[in-house]
């Protein structure tokens, strides 16, 4: 996950959430990857499961073994092109079987066609079985099943049906782009699948001769073979690849092979500079110069009660953010191209991308500059071959009177000015024309670590105890910062009777292994404030008082620090440990025992570097005159307030974790006295003054 993983609990749950989140949206194309893990051109898109690694695992085999993958790409000096993919597949189980029941393949009809001209099954006893035509369905992709104005985002499906284990699948499909959205330009990038999953592979590209190209090719994958063809004009340049996976014992083992530019295997683009690619993007991401009445009248009425820019600017952004519905789809499914603001004003709804049009229409009817940037790329984006599928994100830069600040109006309930974690400290391109003022400069900008508010996690538990050993609680949270983000938006896109479900991923995750009763949560939208989340929770049989003592943990989440590194370069900087964003977490827990219960607390502990502090107090109040009830009580409060540790410190750190973890391994004792016992008394407790280590 993105987000800083030192609150266990709250890290494990947003994961979940955020995780069902992804899979909700059928929309989503693979963006070129930093690795070699990639979705081939042509592959269809499967059902995926984590059975999949469990049938790995059990029998040795994978669901389904790709013997060969064939893919061809010819362009055309124009820009468009044509990919072929044949694939030849062995069914190894039935969750191969399942997985391969429906093949499914996404793309816009407003430049691209597919066709699958072959689709067949050879039965292991003896025969074949050619996939009809009718088994073919073309739809609008799932994602904008209610979006009229993108219906041409869509997803052809072939139904393959008789597939049993070790049966083989064929296919082919021919992916036809006639009018290319950044056209005549065109780029590519491909990797070779590293792993057991594909055994043979292999891959071609065709390309005019006449038009000049930036090639980058991992020396550890060359071409085997380079042909020349035709004359003048018709000229070609042929390339093949054949990749063959060796067993990871083996000296040439390709797991072990790296590629150090830290590109794709095969990387092109005709494009000269990420100047010339910021400018050919910023024509199509930029509103026409004639902003229509309809958007002057809107600007003017969001910005009416405005004081100064920076409130004008936050009036516009809870406009676009929340009331302008956003279509989850990748930022190529489009061919970057956007639709007017006016247009999307009336609609309702748009792809982040046309919702920074539209933020940007509006902004500019203000006379406030805002600009449109790609975000979401490694480090060294700016070092390597300019192409768009780099990006993942898009995001606005805007500002007046001042220094310029960040916006991603596409998350519908980000409060305003945070940027989530992933992308913050990360490069964006700035997409400006090549002319005017804005064409001296710079097109890449680093997006700010800092968040806009102290990023802060309060959690309170009030439970009691039953004699009968069933505890029931009440838990609240309140989060700012990265963990509310994770959590607003898991709840905003859940159905309010489902966010049950979610509060029990929650309670899991502190160690709760009851049933969560009800659940309450502030408005995802309400974003001024913290996000707070409120459930009840019973566990029946928490402490069995059969045991002599009973021990308990505080009721309290564990605080997920940063692991050590096991070995450290002290001279390199990229050892330092990353404490990531400075934050305050503190965690409350009062507890109410059964009449007559003995408690005794154990020992607070106190300790305080300059990258952090922890302190803990645990407690027994005595309530003699409320029938015998003793509450405990337990408190920890952990801040981070230096992003990274220098590697040389790392001693130190672990001395700081040890003292911490050692805290959290304490427990309550509990003790109930047998009839007849003059002697105990409730409440007794041990007292300690804090410990240091």
């Amino acid at each position: 996950m993105f987000v800083n993983r030192r609150f266990a609990p709250l890290v494990v749950s947003c994961a979940l959430a955020a995780a069902s989140i992804v899979t909700a949206k059928p929309g989503a194309r693979p963006q070129e990857p930093a690795k070699s893990a990639v979705k081939k051109p042509g592959e269809p898109r499967l059902a995926q499961s984590p059975e999949s690694t469990r049938a790995t695992e059990a029998n040795g085999k994978t669901p389904a073994q790709i013997e060969l993958l064939e893919t061809h790409i010819r362009f055309a000096a124009d820009g468009s092109s044509r990919k072929e993919v044949h694939a030849r597949v062995l069914i190894n189980t039935e969750l191969g079987t399942r997985q391969f029941a429906r093949l499914s393949f996404d793309y816009n009809r407003a430049f691209e066609a597919v066709e699958i001209p072959l689709a067949r099954i050879t039965h292991v006893g003896g025969g074949t079985a050619d996939i009809l035509p009718s088994a073919v369905t073309d739809q609008p992709n799932p994602a904008v099943i209610d979006a009229a104005a993108y219906q041409d985002i869509r997803r052809k499906t072939v139904r393959i049906l008789g597939l049993q284990p070790a049966d083989k699948l064929e296919y082919r499909v021919i992916t036809t782009t006639a009018k290319a959205p950044l056209a005549p330009d065109f780029y590519l990038f491909h990797t070779f699948a590293k792993d057991a999953i594909v055994t043979e592979e292999r891959f071609e590209l065709d390309l005019p001769a006449s038009r000049a190209v930036q090639l980058c090719v991992n020396p550890e994958t060359p071409a085997i073979r380079e042909e020349k063809s035709g004359d003048g004009a018709e000229a070609r340049v042929i390339r093949r690849w054949e990749y063959r996976w060796a067993r990871p014992e083996t000296k040439t083992s390709p797991s072990a092979r790296q590629n150090p530019s830290g590109e794709p295997d095969v990387t092109l683009t005709t494009f000269t500079s990420w100047k010339q690619l910021s400018a050919r993007l910023a024509e199509n991401f930029s509103a026409s110069e004639n902003i229509a009445p309809e958007v002057i009248a809107k600007s003017s009425d969001l910005i009416k009660a405005a004081k100064d820019p920076a409130q004008k600017i936050e009036a516009i952004y809870d406009f676009v953010s929340q009331k302008i519905a956003t279509l989850e789809l990748p930022l190529d499914s489009s061919g970057f191209r956007t639709r007017p603001p006016a247009e999307i004003l009336s609609s309702g709804y748009a792809t982040v991308g046309d919702k920074l049009v539209l933020f940007a229409a509006l902004a500019r009817a203000a006379k406030i500059p805002a600009i449109i940037a790609l975000a979401g790329a490694p480090d060294n984006a700016e070092t390597l071959l300019p192409r768009p599928t780099m990006f993942t994100q898009t995001l606005l830069w805007t500002g007046k009177d001042g220094p310029g600040f960040w916006l991603d109006p596409g998350v519908e309930v980000a409060p305003f000015r945070m940027i989530a974690a992933n992308l913050r400290g990360k490069p964006a391109l700035l997409l400006l024309p090549d002319d005017g003022e804005k064409a001296s400069l710079s097109r890449w900008l680093a997006v700010p670590v800092e968040l806009p508010f102290g990023a802060s996690q309060h959690v309170n538990v009030d439970a009691v105890l039953a004699a009968d050993g069933k505890l029931t609680a009440r838990v609240h949270y309140s989060l700012r910062g990265d963990n509310e983000l994770l959590l607003r938006v898991a709840f905003h896109h859940t159905a309010k009777e489902k966010w049950k479900d979610l509060a029990q991923l929650l309670s899991i995750s502190d160690g709760f292994r009851g049933k969560v009763a009800s659940v309450n949560a502030s408005d995802p939208s309400e974003t001024r404030e913290p996000f707070s989340v409120d459930y009840e929770i019973a566990m029946p049989k928490f402490v069995d008082w059969s045991k002599k003592p009973v021990r308990i943990p505080a009721l309290l989440p564990q605080v997920g620090l940063p692991d050590a590194p096991a070995t450290v370069n002290k001279d390199s900087a990229t050892s330092a440990i990353e404490l990531g964003t400075p934050l305050d977490v503190y965690t409350h827990a009062s507890l109410q025992l059964p009449p007559d219960t003995i408690a005794h607390a154990p020992t607070g502990t106190s300790v305080a570097r300059d990258y952090a502090t922890f302190t803990s107090k645990y407690g027994v109040q005595d309530a003699e005159h409320s029938a015998h009830n003793v509450t405990v009580t337990a408190s920890r409060h952990i801040q981070f307030l230096l992003r990274e540790i220098p590697a040389a410190r790392v001693t130190d750190y672990k001395a700081f974790m040890h003292a911490v973890q050692n805290d959290e391994a304490q427990d309550f004792v509990l003790e109930r006295p047998v009839a007849g016992d003059d002697q105990a008394k409730p409440g007794i407790k041990k007292t300690g003054t804090p410990q240091k280590p």
